[in-house]
Formats: C-alpha cells, sequence, structure tokens
C-alpha cells in the first residue's frame, strides 16, 4: 500500500445512504475487527456467528446505556467477498437523520473511526477488488444523471475498460517479447519483429477509444446548445417546445430576450442545458449590443449550436459562429417560406413539424461518432493516458528497434495507469478525493 494512504486494519463507519429524511438509512462498517465491533451494539444473532450475505433482525443498542436506538436489519459480508475484501456489515436503519447520526456516534465510540471520501472503495482497490478503472466506474455510476451515463458507467464497473486496455497490452507485450528475442538472440534464427505490422492493430484500437472521448464526455458531464438567431426567429418558441412547457416569454416584439436563458433537458438520454439567447442583430442600443456579444460568447463555447433562421422572412445574413458545430434551422415552416435552402432543417414550433427530426439530429450531432453500444471514454484520466500511449506508438513506428522497444515501455506503463498499475499516491488521492463519504 503506498505510504500516506489510510491504515487498512482499522475499523471504518460511515453513513452511506444521502443526508435528509427516507424510509430507509444505512450505516456501513469495514475492517478486521469490524463484525466483533458490531457485535457490541447488535440485539440478535450474533454477526460473528452469521454467514456472509443474510440479513438479520434485531436491535441497536447503546452498549454503555443499554438505551435501543433502533430496530433494523443486519446484513453482513465476508472476506474476501465483500466489496471491500474485508469483514463488513450494514445496518439498515429507519431512515431519520437523527437515528443514523446516533448510530454512527455508537460505533465510533466503540473504535471504529469515520471513514474518508471513497474510502471503502479505496479499499476495494488496494485489496485487489477492482482496479483503477473499476474504481472510476464506480464515482461516475453515484454521479450519473442520465441513461447514458449510468450504461456507460456500467460498462466500466463490470470491467469493459479495464478488459480492452489488458488485450491492447497483452498485444505490445508479445511484440516487446518478440523484440528482444530478435535484438538479444540474433543467432538463434528468430525472425524480424514485423513493428509496423504489430503496432497498426493497437495504434487503431486506440486512436478509436480516443474518438469516443467527447461523446463520453457528454454522456457523463451533459451538453450544452446555444440557440442562436436574429431578433424573433423563432429561438423562445423552439426552446418551449424542446422543453414541452412555456420557459422562456414570446411575444411578436423583436428583441424580447436580452438576457440569455437556460433551462435544462434530456435528448436520447442525454442531459442538455438549452441556452436561448438575446437576437443577434446591429443595434446602437447599449443594452442589447452586450446581450448581442454575451449571445456570440455563449455560441462559441456551446457543445452544438443551433443557429434559427425565419423561413416567412427574408434571409438574414448569418453571425459569425463556429459553423463545424452549428446546425441550422428554419423556423415559422408553418408560415409560406420567403427562401429555401437544403442545407436548413424546417421546424414549426406552433405546429411541431421537423421537431421529432430536430431532437434526431442534436443526438446525432452530439454522439454520432460513437455507437450506442460501444465503450466510450469518459475520464480525462483515461484520455490523457491513452494520448501519451497513442504518442509513444508513433514514435516506435518510425524508431529502430532498440528504440522502438523503448517506446512501446513507455506506452505500455502508460495503459498501466489507467488500471492502476504503479502509480503514484497522488494518482490514487487525485481519484478517491471526490468520492462521497460511505463508498
Amino acid at each position: 500500500m503506498p505510504v500516506g494512504l489510510p491504515s487498512l486494519n482499522d475499523v471504518i463507519a460511515a453513513i452511506a445512504t444521502p443526508p435528509g429524511k427516507g424510509a430507509v438509512g444505512i450505516v456501513r462498517v469495514s475492517g478486521n475487527g469490524a463484525l466483533e465491533l458490531v457485535s457490541r451494539l447488535w440485539k440478535g444473532k450474533n454477526p460473528s456467528q452469521l454467514p456472509g450475505g443474510r440479513f438479520t433482525y434485531g436491535k441497536i443498542c447503546d452498549p454503555n446505556t443499554q438505551e435501543v436506538l433502533d430496530e433494523a436489519l443486519l446484513l453482513v459480508f465476508r472476506r474476501p467477498h465483500s466489496y471491500t475484501g474485508q469483514d463488513s456489515a450494514e445496518l439498515h436503519t429507519h431512515g431519520s437523520p437523527a437515528v443514523l447520526r446516533r448510530v454512527l456516534q455508537v460505533l465510533l465510540e466503540q473504535g471504529a473511526r469515520p471513514a474518508q471520501p471513497g474510502e471503502f472503495t479505496l479499499r476495494a482497490y488496494l485489496n485487489g477488488k477492482m482496479d483503477l478503472a473499476q474504481a472510476e466506474s464506480v464515482l461516475s455510476l453515484v454521479e450519473a444523471e442520465s441513461d447514458a451515463a449510468r450504461r456507460q458507467a456500467l460498462r466500466g464497473l463490470s470491467a469493459g475498460l479495464s478488459q480492452k486496455i489488458s488485450q491492447l497490452s497483452e498485444q505490445l507485450f508479445d511484440l516487446l517479447a518478440h523484440i528482444q528475442a530478435w535484438l538479444d538472440y540474433p543467432e538463434e534464427g528468430v525472425e524480424p519483429a514485423r513493428i509496423q505490422a504489430g503496432l497498426e492493430p493497437v495504434l487503431q484500437e486506440i486512436t478509436h477509444l480516443l474518438a469516443t472521448a467527447p461523446a463520453g464526455r457528454i454522456a457523463q458531464k451533459g451538453a450544452r446548445i446555444a440557440l442562436v438567431g436574429a431578433p424573433n426567429a423563432g429561438k423562445s418558441s423552439l426552446l418551449n417546445a424542446l422543453l414541452g412547457y412555456e420557459r422562456a416569454i414570446v411575444t411578436p416584439i423583436p428583441g424580447t430576450t436580452r438576457d440569455y436563458l437556460e433551462a435544462p433537458l434530456e435528448i436520447a438520454g442525454v442531459p442538455i442545458v438549452a441556452v436561448d439567447t438575446a437576437g443577434v442583430r446591429e443595434t446602437d442600443d447599449v443594452i442589447e449590443k452586450s446581450g448581442v456579444e454575451r449571445a456570440l460568447a455563449i455560441a462559441q463555447e456551446a457543445d452544438l449550436v443551433l443557429y434559427l433562421a425565419d423561413q416567412s422572412q427574408p434571409h438574414p445574413t448569418p453571425p459569425p459562429l463556429p459553423w463545424e458545430r452549428t446546425l441550422k434551422v428554419a423556423t415559422k415552416a408553418d408560415l409560406a417560406p420567403a427562401w429555401s435552402d437544403a442545407a436548413y432543417l424546417r421546424v414549426s414550433s406552433q405546429t411541431g413539424l421537423g421537431l421529432q427530426e430536430l431532437r434526431q439530429q442534436i443526438h446525432h450531432r452530439l454522439l454520432g461518432q460513437a455507437p450506442e453500444g460501444e465503450l466510450w471514454i469518459s475520464n480525462e484520466r483515461h484520455v490523457e493516458a491513452l494520448r501519451r500511449a497513442q504518442a509513444h506508438l508513433q514514435e516506435a513506428r518510425q524508431a529502430p528497434e532498440d528504440l522502438a522497444a523503448l517506446s512501446i515501455e513507455q506506452a505500455l506503463d502508460a495503459l498501466a495507469e489507467i488500471l492502476g498499475k504503479d502509480v503514484s499516491e497522488e494518482v490514487i488521492d487525485r481519484v478517491f478525493r471526490n468520492f462521497c463519504v460511505g463508498k
């Protein structure tokens, strides 16, 4: 265990359910002697004699006063088949904050110490129950706010990424072994290593994984979409139509929106913040001009821009936008058109014409490069490690055999970091500091 990390031998305890009132609350305990410690509070079947994975009913009492704290269920886990790899227990009480705090207090009085954020999962990692990529997926699953994020986190927790990285590493180890044998024993008739052929499939797979990173980030963190266009282009009406309720004020008077307005929605399982911006046009009005500048700034930072142009009016001059991530939308398609352009998607907020196709286009533009059923890279630490591995392998492709072997070793080190092999204490601390207490 790296020096400076919490001791694995202590009994740790924490409330594992969110703050607030609920029907059920859980206090989690783990460590050497955890079951013996819990038995001091428990009135019922002796926890030390219970098999793992079984619930039992009883009462939680203060050992010093014999006061009954709550009637509860006790769930026992036996090492090494527990989440942490240690003897563990969960006390399932009523969800009163007062009950949970009191139970935790008594556990601490009996010798447990408060668990640090993520310490249960840290113990699982240090005890070999999961690798670092799986541990990070635990946090991603806890924080998932959309179905897309949940699916990706579950793939990581189920070792989908770990297996992929292990397969790539095995391919590189085989190639490295062949290179070393050829360099060290040329007289033994070892075939010259075909470095290019050996590296190419690994490089292609790493490049493919990196290509999923934008979609993975959006699935995990969500996306920001900016609605931009001239005054009265139908931005607020489209926002309301996408939301399914009236969030923005809609009037026939141009320039109603002078500041931006945000609203959350979900499209195809992806959490999105839609931003209705001020109408973009030339103006001498100081306040309106500020709104226009802010609208263009929001567009530059957005993951996707919807540029709206009123098809019932003469086509306006488009503003400077990041067109590579802009979807062109012709609004008010229920009215007689003043112009036509195949590059624009026709929609009507009044009749619903084109709204379903617009949602599909938004989904495609945000996630279209990453197929739904595949593993996506959503963790920035993984992205950085894969980029370093990619760079080292590209160097190996151009280098002589002895230097190619060194570059391949460096690529293997980068891939190993993803799984948490030989990583520094600083990396481990950075991963687990964002966990909640009790997980």
